[in-house]
């Protein structure tokens, strides 16, 4: 999998965790499963320096929480989220933010047997699909919450930003 960071001028030993309380998995390290997705997020989220660098590693998914390709993992992953946001819309009469929503899993220990999550979402950016308003490829990208499922990181590109 791939993590992209801006250029800050050296070559990074581990990736960069995530903190940031709008983060769709909450707080830890970010992966992307297609190298395209890297380079898009790089063009369009880590150009402070106007260039960024691409990172490639190995993550054993044994104890990862998939809920792109399994069934099963889906339909926990997706009732758990509509549980919450019933539960805090009922008691607040607002739908609440991914901050709120990971502060509650994070809080509830949810995900504390996993090493992370696997998830996906729809690019909807019609230069990164083949056929028009038809958004068939999936935006795959994982968080990994401890380091030990990460293995041969190393740095796979740096490129200048193009946007």
């Amino acid at each position: 999998m791939y993590h992209t960071q801006e250029n800050r001028g050296s070559i990074l030993s581990q990736p960069v965790q995530c903190i940031k309380s709008n983060a769709w998995l909450g707080s830890g390290f970010y992966f992307w499963y297609d190298l395209e997705d890297a380079l898009q997020w790089g063009n369009l989220f880590k150009g402070k320096t106007g260039s960024f660098q691409i990172y490639e590693a190995q993550i054993d998914c044994q104890n990862i929480f998939d809920t792109v390709f399994n069934e099963e993992h889906y339909q926990f992953w997706k009732t758990q989220i509509e549980k919450i946001a019933r539960r805090f819309y009922r008691t607040t009469g607002v739908k609440p933010s991914i901050k709120q929503i990971n502060e509650y899993f994070t809080e509830k220990g949810t995900w504390k047997d996993v090493d992370g999550i696997l998830f996906q979402d729809l690019p909807e950016n019609q230069d990164y699909v083949l056929v028009i308003k038809f958004w068939y490829r999936k935006r795959i990208q994982m968080v990994v919450f401890d380091l030990k499922v990460m293995s041969n990181f190393a740095k796979y590109l740096e490129q200048d930003c193009s946007v």
